[in-house]
């Protein structure tokens, strides 16, 4: 007679082989929204399989909780398809459609979002609309004016006189009436914006000198085009004025690191921008250890389509991080932990370079643990390949990826995404 005997290997596993902990379905939801751009393939996972694991978590969690995530994806987080995709699923669900309308109205913030919401409704072949999704949707329709529905009125298979039409939105005055007759008119008047402006013919620096004598470039238009003004010919003082009178909220801390490598003389005035955002926020009191995954995992692009790492994403949140301690020390880990200079801005991006090999996170851990400290914030897509222990203080691990293991739960806090809304998390926990 043979004995049965336990399986020693853990029931959940990292993609490196370390022990994952087991999480609840409203952690895991927040797990695969939070770093999550919708469908384009990570280093670790296919883009159509998170998207599939996000859509069996909605299912699990509650419909208050499913539609606060939406939200919150959409308002803290930026994050525009993700949020659409779990409306989606909270309208194939009965006991969460009762909030589609209203989770619906809220996240869609720009006109072509009503477009794309029912491209995403409409994946698996077209179908009639719900009653809540078309409550939704003619309750966001009369948030837009006219240059922002002219700015999104193109072309597709879903157009946004075609939501007019299936949702019969209410105009709150005689101007958007008229407005609206327009759109399906298509006598709508093209927008006066970058795009148009610029595939016009018309000189491109005149253009863009123009635009920004009008104030008609946002804070992400105008890092997306410093290279093309600097290649125009637009003077780079004009540039740096235009940068010191914008406005970054609403701008990822990655987009930083973006526009510096495309337009490396304006780093100054890049980094000025970036930490502007934090002015006014109080400082995390004591001593605070940084500590950023460099292993190889972390130099994958953030998506398919993004030429920015991991490893970028996580040295622009340190960035910021080292801005709001009073007493900081930055590390990073692969197969050994190193110390580096706590320098501030663009700086400490040089100072950490590049990535280097394995995934020794509990080593790290256990390393930092033997040092004094009230806190310790680990940015990582947490595919460790040891186990990893609790913090010796305050322990803040920042999930980077959308990999469904991971590492950071039980006694540390969890967090995950690339925004800078976790530094103001931690300040709150904090204070709680």
């Amino acid at each position: 007679m043979k004995l049965k005997t336990l399986n020693s290997r853990p029931q959940h596993i990292t993609h490196e082989g370390a022990p994952a902990r087991h999480i609840t379905p409203e952690q895991q939801l927040a797990r695969l929204v939070s770093s999550c751009l919708l469908w384009e393939n990570t280093f670790y996972v296919d883009g159509q399989t998170v998207a599939d694991q996000i859509r069996e978590a909605v299912k699990a969690v509650s419909p208050d909780y499913a539609a606060q995530t939406a939200i919150r994806a959409r308002t803290e987080l930026k994050l525009r398809h993700v949020p659409l995709l779990i409306v989606r699923e909270m309208a194939r669900l009965p006991e969460h459609r009762a909030l589609v309308a209203e989770t619906l109205a809220a996240v869609i913030q720009r006109p072509d979002e009503l477009t794309e919401f029912l491209a995403i409704y409409w994946q698996g072949g077209r179908q009639p609309l719900s009653g809540q999704v078309k409550k939704g949707l003619a309750r966001a329709f009369p948030k837009f004016s006219a240059y922002q529905l002219a700015k999104y009125n193109r072309g597709g298979a879903v157009r946004l006189r075609d939501v007019l039409f299936l949702t019969h939105p209410t105009p709150q005055n005689g101007a958007q009436e008229a407005t609206w007759k327009a759109l399906v008119d298509g006598t709508l008047a093209a927008p006066d914006t970058w795009e148009v402006a610029l595939s016009a013919g018309a000189d491109k620096a005149q253009t863009f000198i123009r635009l920004l004598d009008e104030r008609k470039l946002g804070a992400l238009a105008l890092l997306r085009n410093l290279r093309g003004m600097l290649a125009a010919g637009v003077p780079q003082e004009r540039v740096r004025q235009a940068l010191r009178e914008t406005n970054p909220e609403r701008v990822l801390p990655f987009r930083f690191i973006t526009a510096a490598r495309a337009a490396p003389t304006l780093e100054p005035e890049l980094e000025t921008l970036m930490l502007r955002g934090l002015e006014g926020m109080p400082k995390l009191a004591g001593h605070t250890v940084l500590l950023l995954d460099a292993s190889g995992s972390m130099d994958a692009k953030l998506s398919g389509k993004s030429n920015l790492s991991r490893y970028e994403a996580a040295a622009a949140l340190a960035m910021l991080a080292r801005e709001l301690c009073e007493s900081v020390e930055v590390y990073t880990f692969s197969d050994d932990l190193r110390q580096h200079r706590a320098r501030r801005g663009f700086a400490l991006r040089d100072e950490l370079g590049g990535t280097r090999g394995a995934t020794y996170l509990g080593a790290a851990v256990r390393e930092i643990n033997t040092k004094p400290h009230d806190r310790l914030i680990v940015f990582t897509d947490e595919q460790s390949h040891d186990p990893v222990p609790g913090p010796r203080s305050w322990g803040y691990l920042v999930n980077v990826a959308t990999d469904k293991h991971g590492v950071g739960y039980g006694p540390w806090v969890h967090m995950d995404g690339f925004s800078e809304q976790v530094m103001a998390w931690i300040q709150a926990h904090e204070q709680a």
